[in-house]
């Protein structure tokens, strides 16, 4: 016999041969059997922890998400109301803006076409006796010089009348010192009556509506003459 057939027969006998148990894991199974038998098991602290987890991750499997759904859904609907309500704002608020700016329109386009209303009807008395100072000189053939002059001055004092009402006031000129903010001089004059720069004649008058000048005055302004007035105010200095 050779020895590759002895050693193949050694390996078949190997494998016939029966495994042995570990005798510790027999005895763990006996003892559970033993137990089944009985109708107990010994309670397992891991095991039972085990157990309660799963039971608790399943609990909060099926409740949870509801309550989350829930939640979410109110708070869905309250971001929706909230919504809604900021956009019926936004239109209210885009309403009354229009409405604001049609009116700021009007307004502002009446004040230039009748912001002088007050004034023109202030006037329309001093029209009325300018037309008939005008038929009585008509009527007379100019012969009553005197009383077209006091008619033409009785319309001059209603016509200021009326403007010193809504503000106008004249320039003041002659015996004043020249102001450029409400003077415009015109010429100068040698004149050794008065300070030098004093307002001495009128050619036109000035007018301011309160506080704002409409025209400057145009005025005559004295100067020193040339007879030493010069000299005079340097010695009286």
């Amino acid at each position: 016999m050779s020895a590759a057939t002895e050693k193949k027969k050694k390996q078949q006998k190997k494998r016939k041969q029966p495994v042995e148990p570990d005798p510790e894991e027999v005895e763990g199974w006996e003892s559970l059997a033993e137990e089944a038998e009985g109708g107990t098991l010994a309670t397992n602290p891991e095991l039972e922890a085990a157990l309660q987890e799963a039971a608790e991750a399943v609990h909060d499997g099926t409740t949870t998400p509801r309550e989350d759904d829930a939640g979410e859904d109110g708070e869905f609907a309250r971001l929706r109301a909230e919504s809604q309500e900021n956009r019926d704002k936004y239109i209210r608020l885009q309403a009354d803006f229009d409405n604001f700016r049609r009116r700021a329109l009007k307004e502002r386009t009446d004040l230039i076409a009748y912001g002088h209303e007050n004034l023109v009807k202030d006037l329309l008395s001093t029209v009325d006796n300018l037309d008939r100072a005008v038929d009585h000189a008509r009527r007379s053939d100019g012969g009553d010089l005197e009383s077209l002059l006091q008619g033409v001055e009785l319309l001059q004092r209603d016509l200021y009348g009326v403007l010193e009402q809504h503000g106008l006031s004249q320039v003041e000129t002659v015996g004043s010192q020249f102001d450029p903010g409400i003077h415009e001089a015109m010429a100068q004059r040698p004149d050794d009556s008065v300070p030098a720069n004093t307002v001495t004649e009128v050619l036109q008058k000035g007018y301011q509506l309160r506080d704002r000048l409409l025209r400057a005055a145009r005025v005559v302004v004295a100067k020193p003459g040339p007879d030493g007035s010069e000299e005079k105010e340097e010695d009286g200095g």
